[in-house]
C-alpha cells in the first residue's frame, strides 16, 4: 500500500495550486482520505477529510473554509486538495493519509497510511 502526495511548490499569496493523493494497491473510492499540513514549529493538523464512496461526504476546517476544497477522481485513483487564494499562513508540509476501515466517513477513527509529503510554500 502506498499514498504518494504531490503537487507542491512555491506560490505567491492570492496564489493557487493543486495537490494530489494517488494510491498504489488499493482503490481511494473504499477509503476516507485525510489531507494534514505541519508547519515548521507546530503540530500537524487536519484540513480536509473526503468520505469513501459509501458516503462521499467532505469537509475542511474552517481556517481553509471558502478556499481550500477536496475531491475525488475514481478513475484515476487520485484525491485533490485544490488550494485558492493562499496565504503565507498556509505554508506548510501537506500529507494525505488513508482511513483504517474501508467504508469509514469524515473523520475516521485512525489512519493507517500516510503519503510523503509535498511542501507548499506561500509567499507574500
Amino acid at each position: 500500500v502506498q499514498l504518494q502526495a504531490s503537487g507542491g511548490g512555491l506560490v505567491q499569496a492570492g496564489g493557487s495550486l493543486r495537490l494530489s493523493c494517488t494510491a498504489s494497491r488499493f482503490a481511494l473510492d473504499y477509503y476516507a482520505i485525510g489531507w494534514f499540513r505541519q508547519a515548521p514549529g507546530k503540530e500537524r493538523e487536519g484540513v480536509a477529510c473526503i468520505s469513501s464512496s459509501d458516503d462521499d461526504s467532505s469537509y475542511v476546517v474552517d481556517s481553509v473554509k471558502g478556499r481550500f476544497t477536496v475531491s475525488r477522481d475514481s478513475a484515476k485513483n487520485t484525491v485533490y486538495l485544490q488550494m485558492n487564494s493562499l496565504k503565507p499562513e498556509d505554508t506548510a508540509v501537506y500529507y494525505c493519509a488513508r482511513g483504517r476501515r474501508p467504508g469509514d466517513s469524515c473523520p475516521p477513527l485512525a489512519y493507517d497510511y500516510w503519503g510523503q509529503g509535498t511542501q507548499v510554500t506561500v509567499s507574500s
